[in-house]
């Protein structure tokens, strides 16, 4: 599986998250913090459409639209969120993804647009979810693999089902990661498992121990070829 690419406004927390055509899971993610950080409220009218300013006329009352000269201050910066999260939306695709939701007339609607088009619908939804989850089920470390390509494999998985709406819980995540080195690992595993907490231990951490006895292993190694 390919890894997302690097990009450099990924670099900077000022600029929004661009999508070059591919890893739309990793974008959505990115994307969807972005806003979150910006303003929490944007967010909301991406998922719930936008906000459309109503009063109560006749007897007995009922509820509808505004017309536009009747919006208040209230009303208009209301309103004006649903073209901020439009704005935020489309400066972060390119002409192609542009074509897709042109005619989209919210953020909820271009928002749901992209999902549809990249994860397609429930239907091909689960099918991603199925086959990705196979993925990790079999997943497993290769004996000529470095710990850092192995995780980054790894993770490149999870990235995938986090947009899905399959989260694993991080100590289940450690432990598969114990549980897929090669058997020439047995005894690191089993000081791992009996020093450390796994519940508390994090993925940054095994990894980095990980790291630490490949190396010692290699330096052995090569000192004895010599």
């Amino acid at each position: 599986m390919a890894d997302p690419p690097n990009f450099e406004e990924g670099q900077s927390t000022y600029r929004l998250p661009r999508y070059n055509g591919q890893y739309y899971g990793w974008w959505e993610t990115r994307m969807h913090d972005f806003i979150m950080a910006k303003d929490s409220e944007l967010w909301n009218v991406i998922c719930d459409g936008p906000y459309v300013p109503t009063k109560k006329v006749g007897d007995p009352l009922v509820i509808m639209p505004k017309y536009k000269k009747e919006y208040n201050d209230v009303d208009r910066k209301d309103v004006e969120k649903n073209f901020r999260a439009k704005k935020i939306l489309v400066c972060g695709i390119g002409p192609n993804e542009y074509n897709r939701i042109s005619a989209c007339q919210s953020a909820k609607e271009i928002w749901e647009a992209l999902q549809t088009s990249h994860e397609g619908t429930t239907q091909v939804k689960q099918s991603k979810i199925d086959m990705l989850t196979t993925e990790y089920e079999l997943f497993r470390m290769k004996d000529d693999e470095s710990v850092q390509d192995m995780h980054t494999r790894f993770t490149s998985i999870i990235h995938e089902l986090h947009p899905l709406g399959e989260i694993i819980p991080r100590n289940k995540l450690v432990r598969k990661i114990l549980s897929v080195l090669p058997s020439s690992w047995e005894s690191k595993v089993n000081d791992i498992t009996e020093a450390k907490d796994l519940q508390e231990l994090t993925i940054d951490e095994l990894v980095g121990n990980l790291k630490t006895y490949e190396m010692k292993k290699k330096k052995k190694k090569d000192s004895e070829r010599r």
